[in-house]
């Protein structure tokens, strides 16, 4: 089975903003560790983007509902083990606070409420059509998305960027409450974007302003939209976190218990993941887990309140498996989030994208 594990993330954090940047808060002080961004175009001109919106809004949406859950080296094959593996801290903890919650300290409830920021990314890969899962996160232009970075590059082809890549949030059978986000520029890690190293499978990509399907309005921009999730790294591995995400692919027996049509969600403790030498992984943390694929690159969320539905993102989504080789999926793992990937957010978070629609 090669499937392409559709990442789960929760976000974390909080900070602040200065002199229009984002500005983080570090418990001690302390400056994120330097990492060199890969960034590549997606649509870097309004005509691309143009046309890329043409593209899944033609015939009433035809290939918005045409595309099916992205299912390329998902699955982690045989039985695996949790624990061991080599996550952990680089640097000092640090946070950026969710859109709206600069000063704020989310509240805990006890009922779950779906995040508004959570969504659909699409994109062609060999004349297919794709989803995974993504999320609006906090950005000095309130045009960013979190996503797994197997669902922005082509790890199998070494082609760079997916082809056609556009996010909805809150995307449910067909429709785009909150408008279509045409993709701008991509950044992650220089090891997973040359060596496809799963340890840094993760994306942060701008957006221009959304959107109105076949009227071509614009709508403004992803974060005044639907907010967006903080960010946080350099966590604590055991810390309870929520991961949504549109799981769809049937577990290794057959059974298919998700539709792929509405958000789901686990909830549970983090742990270090043992490696997975097929992805080049060896510092990733996992989560007990039953979702499959399409989750991939749907964040993992800390500190998540349900009445604000924001919290700080703290990974993503990347690989699914099975601990006990009963051909059931239960656990997913995400990337670490250290200093080196504070470094790859914020040289995307401070980035501008403009607007296409009218």
């Amino acid at each position: 089975m090669n499937t392409r594990v559709k990442r789960f993330m929760l976000p974390l954090g909080g900070a602040a903003v200065a002199t229009g940047m984002i500005a983080v808060s570090l418990t001690a002080s302390a400056a994120a560790t330097a990492a060199a961004p890969a960034s590549d175009g997606l649509s870097t001109s309004k005509a691309a983007a143009m046309d890329t919106l043409k593209f899944w809004t033609a015939s009433n949406g035809k290939a918005l509902k045409a595309a099916t859950k992205f299912t390329e080296d998902a699955a982690v094959k045989g039985k695996i083990r949790l624990g061991g593996g080599d996550a952990a801290p680089d640097g000092k903890t640090g946070v950026v606070p969710p859109i709206g919650q600069e000063k704020v300290v989310p509240t805990r409830v006890k009922n779950v409420n779906l995040p508004r920021t959570i969504g659909k990314v699409f994109f062609r890969l060999d004349g297919q059509l794709y989803w995974c899962s993504g999320s609006s996160i906090q950005g000095k232009y309130r045009n960013l998305v979190a996503t797994a970075g197997h669902c922005v590059y082509d790890t199998d082809a070494n082609r760079d960027t997916l082809d056609r890549w556009v996010f909805v949030p809150a995307f449910y059978q067909g429709k785009a409450p909150f408008g279509i986000y045409v993709g701008k520029s991509a950044y992650t890690h220089f090891d997973f974007a040359n060596y496809e190293d799963f340890d840094s499978d993760y994306a942060f990509v701008t957006v221009y302003n959304g959107v109105e399907p076949w009227t071509w309005k614009d709508v403004g921009r992803l974060g005044d939209n639907v907010g967006g999730q903080g960010f946080s790294w350099n966590q604590k591995i055991g810390q309870p976190v929520y991961a949504f995400g549109y799981p769809a692919g049937p577990h290794p027996d057959g059974d298919k218990p998700f539709t792929g049509l509405t958000p789901k969600y686990c909830y549970g403790k983090t742990s270090a993941a043992g490696p997975v030498s097929a992805f080049n992984a060896e510092a990733q943390i996992a989560l007990k887990c039953s979702m499959t694929a399409g989750a991939s690159g749907g964040p993992w969320i800390t500190q998540y309140s349900s009445t604000k539905r924001v919290g700080y993102i703290n990974g993503v989504t990347s690989l699914v498996g099975d601990t006990d080789g009963n051909g059931r999926f239960d656990f997913a793992t995400s990337p670490y989030f250290d200093g080196e990937t504070y470094a790859i957010y914020s040289a995307a978070s401070n980035l501008a994208s403009g607007k296409i629609g009218k």
